[in-house]
C-alpha cells in the first residue's frame, strides 16, 4: 500500500526539478529551448512513475479528487524542503498555513469514506 506513496514522492522531486532545476542548473544567458528540453527530458522520469502510482491508486478505487489533493500534499512537502535547501530560500511561517488549508482539502475529499 506504501508503494504509490513512494512513487508519488520521487515523481514529485523530478516534477519539482523539471520545473524550477533550470533556475539553478543552466547559466541565466543560456537559450529557452535549453531550459525547455531540459525540463521535458527531466518530465519524462516524473511520469515514469506518476503514471504507475495514480493507475495503482485508481485500481484501489481512489478517486480522481482524492489522487489530486493528495498528489498535492505531495508537491507541497516535496517543494518546501526543495526551495529551503537548494534554492537557499527562507522558511516562512505561511508555508505553515498553507499546509494546514491543504489539510482541510484533505478532511473534505476525504470525510464521505
Amino acid at each position: 500500500m506504501y508503494l504509490p506513496f513512494i512513487l508519488l514522492i520521487v515523481a514529485n522531486c523530478f516534477m519539482t526539478l523539471a520545473w524550477y532545476g533550470h533556475l539553478k542548473f543552466l547559466p541565466h544567458d543560456a537559450p529557452l529551448w535549453k531550459a525547455i528540453l531540459l525540463s521535458w527530458i527531466i518530465a519524462l522520469a516524473e511520469y515514469s512513475f506518476m503514471i504507475p502510482a495514480t493507475r495503482y491508486l485508481a485500481q484501489q478505487g481512489w478517486s480522481m479528487g482524492e489522487m489530486k489533493i493528495t498528489q498535492e500534499v505531495v508537491t507541497l512537502l516535496v517543494f518546501v524542503p526543495f526551495m529551503i535547501f537548494l534554492f537557499k530560500q527562507p522558511f516562512k511561517l505561511d508555508y505553515v498555513w498553507a499546509g494546514l488549508c491543504l489539510l482541510g482539502c484533505v478532511y473534505f475529499v476525504f470525510r464521505s469514506q
